[in-house]
């Protein structure tokens, strides 16, 4: 991600309604809280540090970066009670669609995936795993803006069908884009992904927050109801942040290194206190690659080291994402029985019928992913039609649907409640 000077001081004006003159000694004054803000000085200081504003804005800077915290050595530095390393969970996006992009981003469906695929791979780092993060489409479709909308985003189907047909993944976990979740994004993982890490609430300081203007009152990532304790829970059907009744399972997830919610050494030991009391806890954090994620990593790994000592009866593990939800939920022993689907396509009196049945285990969800390339090129999701079973599914290329002559590739993709994830395609 590149910023230019400009845009840095856009930012200044845009969180906390401040304007000064863009200039690198202007810059260098509110890193040093040479300008008197008031209440303010210390928090604009702490959000525009030196480290912040240093960007990864090629990937080349990226892939030096990766060369050292990939490395063998970097991972031991610290090993958690099982004797295992430090373990990534990569959440790639596809920025595609966008009409304006200042900051650079990589543009194109799969570069950012395939590039983390290539690098693990580079670096022997089979222990590390490659999910799902998404941003919404902004109304002007500008790259470095914000949105909530997933009814706005005629990509997020493209994305996934794409991901089933033209690289066999389908996602089991996901962190929403911006922390932000609404009701459409809220149903819309409640259909197909079991697990979710984008609880951001931090209730001691949401009232600090609202001295953010690009935030406040809920803007982006509305937290503001969910628990803080490190537990993990299933939403209502109504809102993401109170337990309910819903089916997928939501993990608390803070910034290592984020204006108004850092991950701190009191939260850290608040996880391993709760872990100490016997009660299974997921302690997630974050942060993007477009810095360089070694110092931030390292704070990390001392506070994790500090509370340790603080609670030796509590052991900890370095995990993946869908085993530290599976671990903490289900527990360590389950073995449940994994996902598998028949899937046949067949012909009948001239109409050509996909059917889906379930084998072994549950879909997650009412149905499974279906995903459709045309001859021409299009990717189109569709719904299926249900059996009274509930176990099977059909889809019918006819007139009223896609029409049969026209299908280059079917992919059919689902998990299951425990993260086990089945994803078939058929070209024809």
């Amino acid at each position: 991600m590149y910023e230019s000077l400009t845009a840095t001081f856009e930012r200044i004006k845009r969180i906390f309604g401040i304007f000064l003159e863009p200039s690198l000694s202007n810059l260098r004054k509110i890193q040093n809280k040479e300008i008197d803000f008031g209440n303010k000085t210390s928090v604009i200081s702490e959000a525009f540090s030196s480290h912040l504003q240093s960007y990864n804005d090629n990937w080349d800077k990226i892939n030096k970066m990766l060369e050292n915290i990939l490395s063998e050595h970097f991972r031991k530095e610290i090993l958690d009670s099982f004797g295992g390393g430090w373990i990534y969970n990569w959440f790639c996006l596809d920025h595609v669609g966008y009409e304006y992009n200042p900051r650079k981003r990589d543009m194109g469906y799969h570069n950012i995936y395939d590039y983390y695929q290539e690098a693990l791979q580079r670096y022997l780092s089979s222990q590390d795993e490659v999910h799902w993060h998404f941003h919404p489409m902004p109304i002007y479709k500008e790259a470095h803006k914000n949105a909530t909308s997933y009814v706005n985003s005629p990509h997020l189907y493209q994305v996934l069908c794409r991901k089933i047909i033209e690289r066999q993944t389908f996602p089991a976990a996901v962190r929403a884009g911006f922390q932000a979740e609404r009701p459409d994004s809220h149903l819309f993982f409640e259909q197909w992904i079991p697990f979710d890490f984008t609880n951001w609430a931090f209730h001691s300081a949401d009232h600090l927050l609202q001295s953010h203007l690009d935030i406040r009152n809920g803007r982006s990532g509305d937290w503001r109801l969910a628990p803080d304790d490190w537990s993990v829970y299933q939403p209502s059907i109504d809102s993401w942040q109170i337990p309910g009744n819903c089916k997928r399972w939501i993990a608390r997830c803070i910034d290592i290194n984020m204006r108004g919610r850092e991950l701190t050494q009191e939260e850290v030991e608040k996880a391993f206190h709760r872990a100490h009391t016997g009660k299974p806890t997921l302690l997630a954090f974050n942060n993007h690659d477009f810095r360089d994620m070694c110092p931030e990593i390292n704070s990390v790994r001392e506070k994790i080291k500090i509370a340790s000592q603080k609670f030796p009866d509590v052991q900890f593990k370095f995990s993946g994402a869908v085993n530290a939800f599976k671990n903490v939920v289900y527990g360590p022993e389950f073995s449940g029985e994994k996902l598998e689907l028949n899937t046949t396509l067949e012909n009948v009196s001239n109409e050509l019928i996909l059917k889906v049945e379930t084998k072994k285990g549950k879909v997650f969800g009412p149905q499974p992913f279906l995903s459709v390339k045309t001859k021409s090129g299009r990717f189109i999701h569709d719904n299926f039609n249900f059996d009274p079973s509930l176990t099977r599914w059909y889809y019918i290329f006819d007139e009223n649907a896609i029409h049969s002559n026209d299908i280059d590739t079917i992919g059919v993709a689902s998990n299951d409640s425990y993260g086990n994830t089945f994803v078939k395609t058929i070209t024809l």
